[in-house]
């Protein structure tokens, strides 16, 4: 039989030949492997490409070995000398933190919303890439897929740009620290290195920043808050946005309770827990900032910007306790003036519409731009009448003010009060708690303020205060603000003339003195007394109590002006701002609240001259210590003056705080070792007390920046001694009593103290004190009895034409 060729396939041993298979499942079979093939192909070019992206792209990735070694920027950091802190330098506030250091509960957090599987996966999440990947795709946005390990790559060492080589180089970097590093060292690095909005880096200073505690101390619900920061920092913290903020925390806490971090009772907890947010800067801390400022600017000069990375920290002789002592006494010294000044009308007027929620916004606004100033806090008037106005804070409080609380702002409450200082709805006004608790309107302060303490043994600055807001005047007039001392500089001269022979109980006539422009080269001067009023003859001690004007220029003339300028240099003062004329005897130089501490220093300490210094030591992040500074031991190198003059100085100045123009320190303080002076410049301009007891010496100034006027009854001992009194009240607490010995060379005669050399005249005092007069004989303006004073005494041979004008320069008290 003969077979056709197309006869069908014969089946041979069970099998069908090739011609028996339908033609689909031949060309399935070919898609198949050229499918494979090209798979294969495929991956053979990925593989290929991805080795030569590797060869190219590795060697270009940073070193990252110093990360075994993790060294962030951190600020400059200063602390008083019991370690508070009172001021932070730098970009990125961070508390450096080791991963032991860090509550389980915050790490929980952390992981919890970052990265459940950190300690279980390799750096990368695949899935998470590949979804990251498609995103990007068109939208070039990320969906957040990023692992801690992947995110810490970023943060140290790659740009916020999205691309694909970036992403490249961030997986990269990936592996690297995972080969490097252990899981708690990128964690560690992770914990410190995130921002987390209002410049705080790392949860360890945004637990301060925000809640004003240490992250040890932190619970579930406060660590929820701060895990959920990183995805918006700066916009969905819960200062910026507290309503995100809390959004973001809640998805935390579900996640934790999913994650197996917390229980459920726990997450419900914490969930119903209020926070307590700092909103704005923390009145607790401790006011120190013209203190920081003034070492920033030293440790600057020393480092250059390095200050501000290297983590240095800088601890001063500042007293935590007496800084918010002088602080406090400042502050209130400044507002009590300001009680009795003329209202200036509102800070501002806005526009509140009759929607609440847009008026909200307008008072949110304008309360941003005219923050809070310590506890003189802001407020926007909602109504206003004369007996009762209700005002708004920031965060929504409102508060009423009535009756004693409305005194100062009578004026701009009044019907026909110019609009300028009219209190109406949308004005931006003062308030601030009295010490009954009640609400009063106030106002910001114009006149400014400093105060100083030294302790006078070795020239350490225990409490620095330079002006009434840093925020407000950045001035620093402890060191800066050149003023006249007025009659606090008379103990000065007092001094100089215990040298010539003056004793306590030298008796100089108060009677008027009258100088013409003959004398003068200009107008004519006759000088006063504060009171008005001349006593006739009175034994020094007396006078100085009294501060009598014309007593001072008398002994000035005794002394001479010379000597008696080449004696307060001794003091630490600049000659050259003191000229040699009578008006030095009522202090019409120039002098900064720091020089009169120091040179008041000199009186407390027996005689020695002491430098005033700030920065005991500077370390480094880990504690190392980079400097250390003590100051010299006292020596006779040292002393400016004898312990003789010191001594019956302090007798004198002591009889001050005792009976006369600021007796009310010892009336205060119960004690008797206080010595001081008031002083108080032509015209009430400048007001100061400086004074000490042996263990502290302290100065306070008040005035305006543009001199003017204080007012009729303002005196050194009304505005400046109360603030000295209230610091010293904190200062001297548990302090014992101390009133120097009785050194060598003087004696007591009748219940004074005398140079021994000087005892024998002992109570016998000179009125016309014509034997130590200055002047030439042979000139005839000296002689002139139309120039006599009251004595029978000629003035001082007059100074330069050119310097003439000085001589009107009056001070009182």
């Amino acid at each position: 039989m003969t077979l056709s060729t197309n006869s069908p396939a014969v089946e041979t041993g069970g099998r069908s030949t090739p011609t028996s298979r339908p033609i689909w499942i031949r060309w399935l079979t070919k898609f198949v492997a050229w499918s494979v093939g090209l798979l294969a192909v495929g991956i053979l070019s990925v593989t290929i490409l991805v080795t030569v992206a590797l060869a190219v792209a590795f060697p270009n990735l940073p070193d990252i070995s110093d990360l075994s070694d993790y060294r962030p920027k951190l600020p400059l950091r200063v602390y008083s000398s019991d370690g508070v802190l009172i001021g932070e330098f730098g970009e990125e506030r961070r508390n450096l933190t080791p991963i032991k250091d860090i509550p389980k509960v915050m790490v929980d957090a952390v992981l919890a919303i970052e990265d459940a599987r950190f300690f279980s996966h390799g750096g990368v999440d695949y899935k998470g890439v590949a979804r990251a990947a498609l995103a990007n795709l068109g939208r070039m946005k990320s969906q957040g897929a990023s692992t801690i390990t992947m995110q810490v790559a970023r943060n140290v060492y790659l740009s916020a740009e999205k691309s694909y080589t970036r992403k490249i180089y961030e997986v990269l970097l990936t592996f690297k620290l995972e080969h490097l590093l252990t899981k708690d060292q990128i964690l560690e690095i992770y914990m410190n290195q995130i921002f987390l909005g209002n410049r705080a880096y790392g949860f360890a200073s945004a637990s301060e920043v925000y809640f004003g505690k240490q992250l040890k101390d932190i619970n579930i619900a406060e660590a929820a808050m701060l895990a959920g920061l990183p995805k918006a920092p700066s916009t969905a913290n819960p200062v910026a946005n507290p309503k995100k903020a809390r959004n973001r925390q809640l998805t935390v806490i579900d996640r934790m309770q999913e994650t197996g971090f917390i229980t459920a009772e726990q997450a419900d907890a914490a969930k119903a827990q209020e926070l307590k947010v700092r909103a704005g800067p923390d009145e607790a801390r401790l006011h120190a900032e013209y203190v920081a400022e003034t070492v920033r600017q030293l440790v600057f000069a020393q480092y250059g910007d390095e200050a501000y990375t290297r983590g240095l920290n800088v601890y001063t002789t500042l007293k935590s306790v007496e800084q918010d002592a002088a602080y406090k006494a400042l502050r209130k010294g400044i507002m009590d003036f300001e009680r009795k000044q003329v209202y200036r009308g509102p800070e501002k007027f806005v526009d509140l519409a009759a929607d609440a929620k847009l008026s909200e916004e307008t008072i949110d606004e304008a309360l941003s731009e005219l923050p809070d100033n310590g506890d003189l806090l802001s407020a926007v008037v909602l109504e206003a009448s004369p007996k009762r106005v209700l005002a708004v804070r920031q965060n929504g409080e409102q508060l009423e003010v009535t009756g004693e609380g409305l005194r100062l702002p009578q004026s701009g409450l009044a019907e026909k009060a110019p609009p300028k200082i009219k209190i109406r709805r949308g004005a931006v006004i003062r308030v601030m708690k009295t010490g009954k608790g009640n609400w009063e309107i106030t106002q910001q302060p114009e006149v400014e303020g400093a105060f100083v303490a030294l302790d006078p043994r070795d020239g350490s600055i225990r409490a620095l205060v330079g002006g009434f807001d840093f925020d407000k005047n950045k001035f620093n007039h402890v060191t800066q603000a050149w003023r006249q001392p007025g009659s606090s500089f008379k103990p000065f001269i007092y001094s100089a003339a215990l040298e010539k022979g003056f004793t306590p109980s030298t008796v100089v006539n108060d009677a008027p003195l009258f100088f013409d422009a003959g004398v003068t080269g200009g107008q004519p001067w006759e000088p006063k007394n504060y009171d008005g009023k001349f006593d006739g003859p009175m034994p020094l001690h007396t006078a100085l109590a009294k501060s009598k004007n014309m007593v001072s220029i008398r002994i000035l003339q005794s002394v001479g002006a010379q000597n008696a300028q080449d004696w307060v240099a001794r003091f630490g003062f600049d000659a050259e701002k003191h000229p040699p004329y009578l008006t030095m005897a009522l202090g019409a130089g120039s002098v900064t609240p720091m020089q009169m501490a120091t040179a008041y220093s000199v009186f407390a300490n027996g005689g020695y001259r002491v430098n005033p210094w700030l920065i005991t030591r500077i370390t480094d992040q880990k504690g190392k210590v980079l400097v250390e500074s003590q100051p010299p031991a006292r020596n006779e190198s040292m002393r400016a003056i004898d312990e003789r003059n010191t001594f019956i100085m302090s007798r004198l100045m002591q009889e001050i705080t005792r009976s006369g123009t600021a007796a009310k320190a010892q009336a205060t303080l119960k004690r008797v070792d206080l010595y001081g002076k008031t002083g108080t410049t032509n015209d009430a301009i400048d007001t100061w007390f400086a004074g000490y007891q042996p263990t502290i010496a302290a100065v306070v100034w008040m005035g305006y920046d543009n001199p003017r006027k204080l007012g009729d009854t303002a005196t050194g001992g009304v505005l400046s001694l109360p603030i000295w009194i209230s610091f010293m009240e904190t200062a001297l607490k548990g302090v014992p009593v101390r009133e120097p010995a009785a050194p060598e060379g003087v004696v007591n005669v009748g219940g004074e103290w005398y140079y021994e050399e000087y005892a024998r005249n002992a109570g016998i005092g000179s009125l016309g004190l014509s034997d130590k007069m200055p002047g030439d004989p042979n000139d005839p303006k000296t002689n002139d009895p139309s120039l006599m004073n009251s004595d029978g005494q000629p003035p001082a041979t007059p100074a330069p034409t050119e310097e003439k004008k000085s001589i009107l320069d009056l001070f009182r008290n």
